[in-house]
């Protein structure tokens, strides 16, 4: 009796700080289901400001990271193209204009210019057999 009431107590306050700590924590989290990361978050209409998006990357910003930030870039690049088209696609199926389509075209001239700085970085490279297998990593992308 005694075991089953502080297992209770217990499972009962540990769900219950669970729920607190998911509160406190939900406006921080971004997407709850994976499949929201292919869609921009709503903007409320009655915002006087508009929008404003970033500009693409230069090579030369590029050239001064690191390979693995390059490749968490290009990744975060991947997935910001991925939700661009797929929010231009569906709003061409319910026959509505495409808001700042020039957001592509930057990301695409963004992902461009890294894989020139990853080819230029294998080219570089002293190894030939490192040089080939970056070269093959660099065309897998």
């Amino acid at each position: 009796m005694f075991l089953s009431r502080f297992f209770g107590r217990t499972r009962f306050a540990a769900s219950k700080l669970e729920t607190s700590a998911a509160s406190a924590s939900a406006p921080l989290r971004t997407a709850i289901n994976p499949l929201e990361e292919f869609f921009e978050v709503e903007r409320n209409p009655e915002d006087e400001k508009p929008a404003v998006y970033g500009r693409g990357w230069k090579a030369c910003e590029l050239r001064l990271k690191s390979w693995d930030d390059l490749h968490k870039l290009w990744y975060v690049l991947m997935k910001e193209r991925n939700m661009l088209m797929t929010q231009r696609q569906m709003l061409n199926a319910q026959n509505l204009r495409f808001p700042h389509p020039e957001r592509i075209p930057k990301v695409r001239k963004s992902m461009c210019r890294l894989k020139h700085v990853l080819t230029e970085r294998a080219i570089a490279e002293p190894d030939p057999r490192r040089s080939a297998d970056m070269k093959r990593m660099i065309n897998a992308m």
